[in-house]
């Protein structure tokens, strides 16, 4: 008599695996690659190191879902339909520390705390269903929202320029530049009544600069907007799901009609090259900056519980205690892998999860499919090379839709918090909203705080995680279920 396997575990011939598994890789790729393109030019990374990065996140991608979904032993992979993506949680603390130190130094901080934070979360991957309670709806809803905003910023800044550098909306006129100049030497000459300037003198930029949202990229970013809305609008299943990236498409053809876009570094890059650990050097570990990472990683792992929870009714396999230990024990695997290869802390990519539930195919050899086919992209030099030559103000159309997104689900599950019996949780919302707003509007409040506690609270998504659990705690005590976060996580998009 055969036994008919649970649809979790059908093995599917092969040319359907890798159809479904590519659909899979298709409706991930933008937003796996959007964290490297940000933290690398964060961190003032050259061209080639950037894309460096972006072949890393998708060679570890590829790893750590094959982990995941085929499972490594009893302690590691929950063995579901699950693609395996960069957290969008942590980008704002990472472009925090890049802010403080630049270049590879700042990288090797980034990925000490990456590492330390990947070896913290496997061993208390097993006790983090219980810190549940302390993350209702209301909490999570808050924090997706602020995660969503504080990314808006970036995509904002992709469209018009960022606001320092070559950039910035204003220079400083070079007239007045020869002017200063011309007092220096004569102070320095020692011209009577000419004393000598003041260390630190500069002249304040107030000349509009041409580099700064010109007319023609403002243009090209819109029209990238524009396409995704009509796809997503007009377009059905799979490539309704492939919006952004179609978009992207359209906004890459149009950058190379208007000479906006180039190929050279496409062209200098090699066609295979492997993925080697410590490629920026050893990594340095700074206990606060590792403490910083951790507490992403929690609300990462809440997250990814209420993910495999709301997967495990979608595909009708039965989440077990020690399956959801191995899934989240994962999250944290994954992370550590990334510190070593030059990458970022990973999690289960909800796009994917929505995807199981449109295709009806609930094979986890699916995106062991996806798994393999992102480690192949990830050894290939020249497809990293032309993800990181795609011009900024393309990458800004998207950037709108795919943070505002993260931002709108967010929404959704507040939608379902109950505001008018618990007026409690209005404060909880608005207060850690303010919170998390204070390092976008203020980004200097903590010039007089211990310079060691800037990484901390340098974060708006870390300041507004650790308000919503606090305030929730004071006003609601620790109430959240395994069904609270299952029913948030069947509103999550992003």
């Amino acid at each position: 008599m055969t036994t008919i396997p649970h649809p979790v575990d059908e093995r599917l011939p092969v040319p359907k695996l890798f159809t479904l598994g590519l659909q899979h890789v298709l409706v991930m790729y933008a937003g796996a690659v959007a964290v490297p393109l940000i933290v690398g030019r964060a961190l003032q990374l050259s061209p080639a190191d950037v894309a460096f990065l972006i072949s890393a996140d998708l060679f570890v991608c590829g790893l750590v879902t094959l982990i995941q979904a085929m499972g490594a032993t009893q302690w590691f992979g929950i063995r579901l339909p699950v693609m395996m993506g960069v957290t969008f949680a942590a980008v704002g603390p990472m472009v925090a520390m890049a802010g403080q130190q630049g270049g590879a130094d700042g990288a090797r901080a980034i990925f000490g705390a990456i590492i330390g934070a990947g070896i913290i979360s496997i061993l208390i991957a097993p006790i983090v269903s219980r810190l549940l309670r302390f993350f209702p709806p209301v909490v999570t809803g808050t924090i997706i929202l602020v995660i969503g905003v504080s990314l808006m910023r970036v995509g904002i800044n992709w469209i018009f320029g960022t606001p320092v550098g070559p950039t910035a909306p204003q220079l400083v006129n070079p007239e007045h530049l020869k002017w200063l100049s011309a007092i220096k030497e004569a102070a320095a000459a020692g011209t009577a009544g000419i004393p000598p300037l003041p260390p630190g003198v500069t002249l304040a930029p107030t000349m509009n600069n041409p580099a700064y949202a010109p007319l023609a990229n403002i243009g090209i970013s819109a029209l990238v907007l524009v396409s995704i809305l009509l796809i997503a609008k007009f377009g059905r299943g799979f490539i309704a799901n492939i919006a952004v990236l179609l978009g992207i498409v359209v906004g890459v053809v149009v950058a190379i009609l208007a000479g906006k876009m180039g190929f050279s570094k496409v062209a200098d890059a090699d066609w295979f090259g492997l993925v080697l650990p410590f490629h920026f050097g050893l990594p340095t570990f700074d206990p606060i900056l590792i403490l910083t990472m951790t507490l992403v990683m929690i609300v990462v792992m809440i997250e990814s519980t209420g993910m495999f929870l709301a997967l495990g009714d979608m595909t009708g396999k039965t989440v077990t205690r020690p399956m959801l230990s191995a899934g989240l024990r994962t999250d944290g695997l994954g992370t550590l892998i990334g510190g070593i290869f030059n990458t970022f802390p990973y999690t289960s990519f909800s796009q994917n999860v929505g995807l199981v539930g449109v295709t009806g195919i609930k094979s986890r050899f699916v995106c062991v499919a996806g798994g393999i086919i992102l480690i192949v992209l990830g050894l290939l030099p020249k497809m990293a090379a032309l993800v990181e030559s795609v011009p900024t103000m393309v990458l800004g159309g998207a950037g709108i839709v795919m943070f505002g997104m993260v931002a709108a689900t967010g929404i959704r599950i507040l939608a379902g918090v109950d505001f008018t019996r618990n007026r409690s949780n209005l404060f909880v919302v608005a207060v850690a909203l303010g919170f998390g707003m204070i390092p976008l509007i203020a980004p200097r409040f903590l010039m007089w705080m211990p310079h060691a506690l800037h990484p901390l609270i340098e974060s708006g998504i870390l300041l507004a995680s650790i308000a919503a659990v606090v305030l929730n705690a004071y006003f609601n005590g620790a109430r959240g279920s395994e069904e609270e976060a299952r029913a948030a996580a069947m509103q999550a998009d992003h």
